[in-house]
């Protein structure tokens, strides 16, 4: 349960973040829609997104013999432009974010955002979770009356350490996974 806790709250924070470059760089009007569009962007990429993903990938890959490799790097792309646009639709429907302008800035630009987003949060989504790992430590440890510090609370969010970390086979991500189920 935490280990979902920590992950929705640091894809929110996150999101905010990206919903009000949108905002900056679009004329898309964002404004204080951001906090509920945020929880609408992170619901719709921790369940409709794995969805979308694995439906376009499992359709892409009936032709994937017949491309190139420049031409599956398109398709790939094409195929993560399109889950960003769906979710940027979804966003737009259930939150009172307000997509004007022409066609480009309102429904195009918007989803390439969306994909540096998640682009950039892959790469720092570990250390991102410890973080948030660490407040939720201290915010429960307040909450049943031990102390607010870190002292004396493992997070057990954070990545092990190439030192640390048991000659099973296993690449840190397929550990993380594991860690995750149980």
């Amino acid at each position: 349960m935490k280990t979902w806790i920590v992950r929705f709250v640091s894809l929110y924070v996150f999101n905010v973040v990206v919903l009000l470059v949108i905002g900056l760089l679009t004329p898309a009007h964002v404004g204080w829609a951001v906090l509920w569009a945020s929880v609408i962007l992170t619901l719709a990429e921790l369940f409709v997104k794995p969805l979308l993903q694995g439906a376009f990938t499992k359709s892409a890959a009936k032709s994937a013999g017949e491309r190139t490799r420049i031409g599956e790097a398109l398709v790939q792309a094409l195929l993560v432009l399109a889950v960003a646009a769906i979710i940027w639709v979804i966003t737009l429907l259930l939150t009172g974010v307000n997509a004007r302008g022409s066609w480009f800035w309102a429904y195009v630009l918007p989803p390439i955002i969306i994909a540096i987003g998640w682009v950039v949060y892959a790469r720092i989504d570990d250390r991102i979770e410890a973080k948030t790992g660490t407040y939720y430590d201290r915010a429960t440890a307040g909450l049943r009356g031990g102390r607010g510090g870190d002292a004396g609370i493992p997070s057990t969010t954070a990545a092990p350490t190439v030192a640390s970390a048991p000659d099973d086979g296993l690449t840190p991500e397929q550990r993380k996974m594991l860690d995750d189920l149980g």
